[in-house]
């Protein structure tokens, strides 16, 4: 089946690949989302390591001033990491953030993404989510993937990225 070995891979889905599903995953406001919840939209998933970090904070913020643009062609931004619903909640309101933020607690959705990996800091070993954004079209078609991203200027490139969908 196309799309189907690269998708349960450890290396996540890759453009073309059919993107993994998540059900009912508890989010930002009282929400719980799922894939299917944005069936007919694009879908611009970001994978962040830490609520109300440096990195994960200017993100937040810079996909929170581009929403508009966003949905203007059609597009949702939803952020995901193993933070709690109370941790995006506050997250949100510290720094005025107007995206959804899905809560992966146990870790399954990252491990369907590919963005749980090994990482290491000062010397040191340890498991943590990879800066990821895959852009899902209207079909549930992953269309691009930025892996290990870097904050400057990538909200801007999956904006472009949408634009040419």
């Amino acid at each position: 089946m196309p799309g189907t070995a690269s998708a349960l891979s450890n290396n996540g889905p890759q453009a073309g690949d059919k993107a993994p599903a998540f059900n009912a995953l508890p989010a930002s406001g009282g929400q719980t989302l799922s894939l299917k919840d944005y069936a007919g939209k694009k879908l611009v998933l970001y994978f962040y390591p830490k609520d109300d970090t440096p990195g994960c904070t200017t993100e937040g913020i810079d996909f929170s001033h581009a929403k508009h643009e966003f949905e203007k062609l059609g597009a949702v931004i939803l952020g995901a990491s193993k933070d709690s619903p109370k941790s995006h909640d506050k997250f949100c309101q510290k720094h005025s953030l107007t995206i959804d933020l899905v809560s992966d607690e146990s870790g399954s959705l990252c491990e369907a993404y590919g963005v749980w990996v090994e990482k290491s800091m000062y010397g040191k070993k340890y498991m943590g989510i990879e800066r990821a954004t895959f852009l899902i079209d209207e079909q549930g078609i992953v269309r691009q993937v930025w892996r290990s991203v870097k904050v400057p200027g990538h909200v801007q490139d999956v904006l472009a990225a949408v634009r040419g969908l």
